[in-house]
């Protein structure tokens, strides 16, 4: 009786197991098995496994069934923000549509979602970044998810959570999945007791605010990544970044954006920096063409990270170059009893930076000085508030009143 149960039993346990798993149960077999892991193993945040990302593009050849050669796959997080809607749209030029996946926590525009594949993407969550890299094969990362300096000293602790947690769950993403992964590093890295011009790559780096120390954790984690697991990782410093494309995003250098903006739009800025505070700067196009290029070197270089630069200069100098466009244009700044806490921001970080090495190593050059972006920026500007007023006019003229009359 004994033997005839326990034959049942196998017999009953090899039609199961025989039996496809339903999809139901092996999303929840391997939710389970990764938050066991991560439990166990990880040091970083891991929260529910996410909802399924539309299936990504196959690249099959029809007439043997063998892979077809392909593109890099590049996944971009925070791409919604300025440095990283301008590079999607560089590296789809390059690459095809399909083959670069943009990523952020919000909801992009319409334009933007028909251009390519976007995913919802929180950094903090490793199982939702691990699936996006397998379903979308990803290649290759470009980290841009960050909470900017100003807004950082603001809420340190969800910067040190966003900053330093994003970044390692895509350090250990590249370790696993042997990704290429590219995060720009910030002149905010560096520190009050590092020499204020021309900085070369390598001195003394002691930050004081919260953006800078996570940066500065950032690239020792990833230069250690680099060493001790292989991760192809690569970073540059960035200086401020100009773009008449995006509205400021909390930086401490976004003065010298939002300073067009008022120029054009009402012919008066409040600066929050004293006039003669010098610092780094560079025009978006030159950023994108010099991440492009270090990321997009054939084999690793002799450094994970380098500084690039363009032209240095200070708020009363920009003034006085958009002067020369519009020679109404006033600024005001503040009392120096009272400074901005961002004021402290910038009295930290260097004036100017040496970046021979990234000239040496990957041809680094720019394109645009202060003289040309500055041209290219007020124009920039002058164009979207035409199309504003154009779009104003149009409503008055065709609404309902005019339709009424």
């Amino acid at each position: 009786m004994l033997r005839t149960t326990t034959a049942s039993m196998w017999a009953s346990s090899a039609r199961i197991l025989r039996q496809p798993l339903s999809s139901t149960t092996t999303r929840f077999s391997r939710t389970a098995a990764v938050s066991s892991l991560s439990a166990s193993t990880r040091l970083f945040s891991v929260s529910a496994a996410a909802s399924s990302p539309p299936p990504p593009p196959q690249h099959y050849n029809s007439t043997n069934n063998a892979a077809a050669p392909r593109h890099p796959r590049v996944l971009v997080t925070g791409s919604l923000g300025q440095l990283g809607s301008g590079l999607v749209k560089e590296l789809r030029s390059m690459y095809g549509n399909e083959n670069v996946v943009a990523s952020d926590i919000r909801k992009a525009p319409e334009e933007f979602m028909a251009s390519g594949p976007f995913v919802y993407a929180d950094v903090m969550n490793y199982s939702m970044l691990e699936r996006i890299v397998v379903d979308w094969r990803i290649d290759w990362v470009v980290h841009y998810s960050a909470l900017l300096s100003a807004v950082a000293e603001k809420n340190p602790a969800l910067a040190l959570s966003v900053n330093m947690t994003g970044f390692q769950n895509m350090l250990e993403l590249a370790k696993v999945h042997r990704l290429r992964l590219y995060s720009p590093s910030t002149i905010g890295a560096f520190g009050p007791s590092t020499p204020k011009d021309n900085t070369p790559d390598l001195t003394i780096m002691r930050p004081n605010t919260i953006y800078g120390i996570t940066k500065l954790h950032n690239e020792l984690l990833g230069e250690y990544y680099r060493e001790k697991f292989g991760v192809d990782f690569r970073s540059a410093r960035y200086p401020g970044i100009l773009s008449a494309d995006t509205p400021p995003g909390g930086g401490t250098t976004d003065y010298a954006v939002d300073i067009f903006h008022h120029a054009i739009r009402t012919g008066h800025y409040d600066c929050f920096l004293s006039k003669d505070t010098r610092l780094p700067m560079m025009y978006l196009s030159d950023c994108i063409k010099g991440t492009v290029d270090h990321l997009t070197y054939p084999t690793p270089l002799p450094q994970s990270v380098y500084n690039i630069a363009a032209c240095s200069f200070t708020p009363a100098e920009l003034t006085a170059e958009i002067q020369k466009h519009l020679p109404h244009f006033t600024i005001s700044y503040p009392d120096a009893a009272r400074p901005d806490f961002r004021q402290a921001i910038a009295d930290s970080w260097p004036g100017s930076l040496d970046d021979s090495m990234a000239r040496r190593d990957f041809g680094w050059k720019e394109e645009f000085g202060m003289e040309r972006m500055v041209k290219l920026m007020l124009d920039k500007i002058q164009a979207q508030v035409n199309a504003e007023k154009k779009v104003a006019s149009s409503t008055v003229t065709n609404g309902p009143a005019a339709m009424a009359a």
